[in-house]
């Protein structure tokens, strides 16, 4: 732009030097020439103006383009900053959509591992009713007919008994007269000592000493329309016999019970790991702990889970179950169904649950009693090692998967594991605080891990414990 300035400048000085030079000849020579010069001198002026007026219109349009490119500069810049911008906000909206979708995968693939694990555990709940209905019908027809029989044997029986006494009566009626007339003859009579005469003994037998035969009569007939004593017995499990009801024991004579674990709320961050796990794998299990609960349904005590099955040992319960009733998982989708309805007074309750895998045979018991047994509850089976053993949780993966439906809320004490069958004795020995069975696998000292609102407190004797 300074070259197009530049060139009508020196234009200018070139044509007013010419111009002077000219007006100066004139001068010196004669005046008639001067017209036509002036003229053209005009005409240039003319031209020169109108040479000057373009080149000012040039520019002002050079430097309106000038100004009008660096606006689209600008604005090429700024739109390169807001593509830039609307790329970086799309990347992330991507990013997000990515993150949110993996989540819903996660989710669904979950949804549906739990979908098919509750259709095995309906399918077994199904044949466990389906059996349990057999059984319960075949056991009622059973007892029935053992319920006629022993009415039949106790009616003779009695009738029996009723005769040999009513002879007994007889013998001991007889005797006792000739001893009252031995002893009459031995000693001075009654008039001789001044005493009123002793009555005869058909009299004294009449006065209660031997009962006359209308009063066996009347005695015998009462027994015989009177109904017969219940004389059902429960079967025990073989060398589980059934425990006698015994006076319960204090609270505060149960001591020594080691630390007690308290889950205060539903949450999922409340679990307990107890490490290092099953070392072996395991035919036998005794799970034992005081356990105190007033949630309304217990929730998960124990979860085992390996790689291959998530519910490897399960003693869990959950808001879709019955309150008070516990699955008892081995194997997952295997489980028998625990009645613990007494557990959730909000009072410490002993728990003993053991399991054999000979004959597939389980114990339950609870404050010493046994409350519920059975068989072929995954017979000849092995409960693996290398597994997460979780308190508190039920484990859809190994280690988390938590579900606060299945939470316990509530104290356990005194929590150990056997890996052999409890005897009774032992089993009542635990409960009474008066010695633990040696040998457990794993107790509340294992347990490293503690997360969530979990509180561990140490007390000294079990009324102590909150």
């Amino acid at each position: 732009m300074s070259g197009w300035g530049d060139k009508p400048l020196c234009f200018l000085l070139v044509w007013m030097s010419v111009y002077l030079h000219v007006a100066s000849s004139q001068e010196a020579g004669p005046h008639g020439p001067r017209r036509p010069f002036l003229e053209r001198l005009r005409r240039l002026e003319e031209q020169f103006r109108r040479l000057q007026e373009g080149t000012l219109t040039r520019l002002q349009a050079i430097a309106s383009n000038y100004n009008l490119s660096y606006n689209l500069d600008v604005r090429f810049q700024s739109l390169e900053q807001d593509s830039q911008a609307m790329a970086l906000s799309m990347n992330q909206s991507q990013a997000a959509v990515q993150a949110d979708l993996c989540h819903l995968k996660t989710w669904v693939r979950k949804t549906q591992r739990r979908g098919r694990k509750v259709d095995v555990k309906l399918l077994a709940l199904d044949q466990a009713l389906s059996e349990a209905s057999r059984q319960l019908v075949q056991h009622r027809k059973e007892q029935k007919v053992q319920g006629t029989a022993a009415s039949c044997l106790d009616v003779h029986t009695l009738q029996d008994t009723l005769a040999d006494l009513t002879q007994l009566v007889h013998s001991q009626g007889a005797r006792l007269a000739v001893l009252e007339a031995q002893l009459g003859a031995a000693r001075p009579g009654p008039a001789a000592l001044g005493l009123p005469p002793s009555p005869p003994p058909a009299q004294t037998q009449a006065q209660g000493l031997s009962p006359s035969p209308l009063q066996l009569q009347r005695t015998r007939q009462a027994l015989l329309t009177s109904p017969p004593a219940n004389t059902g017995h429960l079967r025990a499990a073989p060398g589980h016999p059934p425990q006698h009801t015994r006076p319960t024991q204090r609270l505060e004579e149960i001591c020594s019970v080691g630390p007690a674990l308290v889950f205060p709320n539903v949450s999922t961050e409340n679990a307990v790991f107890l490490l290092p796990g099953f070392r072996t794998g395991l035919r036998a299990l005794s799970v034992c702990s005081w356990v105190r609960t007033a949630h309304g349904r217990l929730g998960t005590l124990l979860s085992y889970a390996t790689e291959e099955n998530d519910n490897k040992l399960v003693l869990h319960g959950r808001d879709s179950l019955a309150p008070g009733s516990v699955h008892f998982v081995i194997g997952d989708p295997a489980f028998r169904e625990l009645p613990l309805q007494t557990l959730l007074d909000g009072q410490w309750h002993h728990l003993c649950v053991i399991w054999t895998a000979a004959q597939g045979r389980h114990w339950l018991y609870v404050d010493r009693r046994l409350v519920a047994t059975g068989s072929r509850f995954r017979e000849g089976y092995e409960i693996p090692p290398g597994g997460s053993l979780v308190l508190g949780q039920e484990q859809d993966i190994v280690g988390g998967g938590f579900d606060s439906a299945e939470a316990f809320v509530g104290s356990l004490a005194g929590l150990a594991i056997w890996g052999r069958v409890l005897a009774p004795g032992e089993v009542s020995s635990l409960a009474t605080g008066r010695a633990v069975p040696p040998g457990p696998l794993l107790t509340l000292a294992n347990a490293t891990s503690v997360g969530g609102f979990v509180q561990r407190v140490n007390c000294t004797c079990l009324q102590s414990c909150p």
